[in-house]
């Protein structure tokens, strides 16, 4: 059966486009660029991944995670951190500095993933995959 359309981009609300941009950019690579001259909305290409916007709203609300009163979990973006946990950490590191918060780093032995919010409070997880 042929697909009834083609994956285009994922888009993060968020209430400054282009610093979620750039953070995004900084933890994935790429460039970010707005999109027709706009200021409320750049697109990250990614190198080798998916293409990821950014659309400014006044009046954002962050995501929160976890909610009991809703579903357990809200949509997030996995991210490969790296085979060992050496490198986990190290990424760790530098998306603290970039402005993420953790928000769920516990039985990491367990989960082979750690949760972060990124600075608009989207979370994201980076995960411990072993690359072949």
């Amino acid at each position: 059966m042929s697909p009834v359309a083609r994956f285009r981009s994922v888009v993060l609300d968020c209430p400054d486009a282009h610093a979620l941009a750039d953070f995004y950019a900084a933890v994935l690579g790429g460039t970010p660029e707005a999109e027709d001259g706009a200021e409320d909305w750049f697109v990250l290409d990614v190198p080798g991944g998916p293409r990821i916007a950014f659309q400014q709203v006044e009046e954002y609300t962050p995501p929160e995670w976890p909610r009991a009163d809703r579903n357990p979990q809200q949509f997030h973006l996995d991210l490969d951190g790296g085979a060992t946990w050496a490198e986990i950490d190290a990424a760790h590191e530098r998306v603290l500095a970039l402005g993420a918060r953790p928000l769920d780093l516990e039985d990491r032995e367990k989960k082979d993933f750690q949760v972060y919010a990124d600075p608009a409070g989207h979370p994201f997880c980076l995960c411990r995959i072993e690359h072949p």
